[in-house]
């Protein structure tokens, strides 16, 4: 059976609490559990005060055997950040915009770089999805149509530079889509004539979807999946409705982060949760222990909080 865990991002004194929480011990081969598997659901660098650690303790446990992991956004701009082109420079430069985030990780792993190349060599021999049993994990969002088509564009095993680079030179194309699709989840964006303003008096120019549902006929709250600010309660214009993801009731259970839901709701339906326990804002990681059943039971939510 398996224990799902939600977004690390560097806290690896909280995983291992909650790891020592759900029964597993400490031995030569990492953290293990006699009869269970952890899952984790990306995002394991960045923002934390312990990512050096962290990415130990995690690869450790996948390559041991003990665990599970699917590569999260924060991972994939890592890999990006450190690509260079085929005359060997950097692809990436500072000041590293919309790479930010990957600069704390750099700095840890600053004196540490045969590791940290390691490190990012094997990150990207992990998957972008997992099927297991009657259970799904992505880091995002669940897309039927951009699963089919990454099993069929990509080699089996380790993920080659050559898709990141393609990833990123070329980001409207049908393998970046696809897979930002997967790591990212959709966002709507705004049309540049409409403004409405959220609960903090800002005009946010995009905002995280439900993907999982059907879009027409929801207000922009009821449309958004956002942690850090509400949105007006009147109804998306028809007009510039985005297309849904709509997930049904009888699809295998799925897992996935990203969202960092602090406040919750994580399990959103009997077969949809987010597991992402907003590690960075309210301190608190989240795990689900799945022992086999068809629909998802709040007593099986096991939180850490530091």
């Amino acid at each position: 059976m398996y224990d799902i865990i939600g977004d690390v991002h560097g806290h690896a004194q909280l995983l291992k609490q909650l790891l020592l929480k759900l029964g597993y011990n400490k031995t030569s081969d990492g953290y293990s559990h006699p009869g269970r598997k952890a899952v984790f659901v990306g995002d394991f660098i960045n923002r934390g005060p312990q990512i050096r650690k962290t990415m130990r303790m995690i690869r450790t446990m996948v390559e041991n055997g003990n665990a599970l992991a699917v590569l999260g956004n924060h991972e994939i701009n890592a890999i990006i950040a450190h690509l260079k082109d085929k005359n060997g420079i950097a692809m990436i430069k500072p000041p590293f915009k919309n790479f930010i985030s990957v600069l704390k990780t750099m700095n840890e792993f600053a004196g540490y770089s045969e590791e940290w190349t390691g490190h990012l060599k094997w990150l990207r021999s992990l998957p972008l999805f997992l099927e297991l049993d009657e259970i799904r994990v992505v880091h995002a969002c669940w897309s039927d149509e951009a699963v089919e088509y990454l099993k069929n564009s990509l080699p089996a095993g380790r993920i080659k530079k050559e898709t990141f680079r393609r990833v990123h030179k070329n980001p409207g194309s049908e393998l970046a889509q696809n897979i930002w699709l997967l790591t990212k989840g959709p966002q709507f964006k705004m049309p540049g004539d409409l403004k409405i303003i959220n609960n903090k008096g800002v005009s946010p120019r995009s905002f995280r979807m439900r993907w999982w549902e059907e879009p027409a006929g929801k207000t922009f709250e009821e449309l958004s999946f956002e942690s850090k600010f509400h949105l007006p309660d009147y109804s998306v214009p028809p007009q510039i409705l985005p297309s849904g993801l709509p997930y049904t009731e009888e699809a295998p259970i799925v897992f996935f982060g990203h969202y960092c839901r602090g406040n919750g709701p994580h399990i959103i339906r009997p077969n949809i949760c987010c597991i992402d326990g907003c590690v960075t804002g309210s301190r608190s990681l989240l795990a689900y222990r799945w022992n086999g059943e068809a629909s998802l039971l709040p007593r099986n939510l096991v939180r850490m909080v530091k």
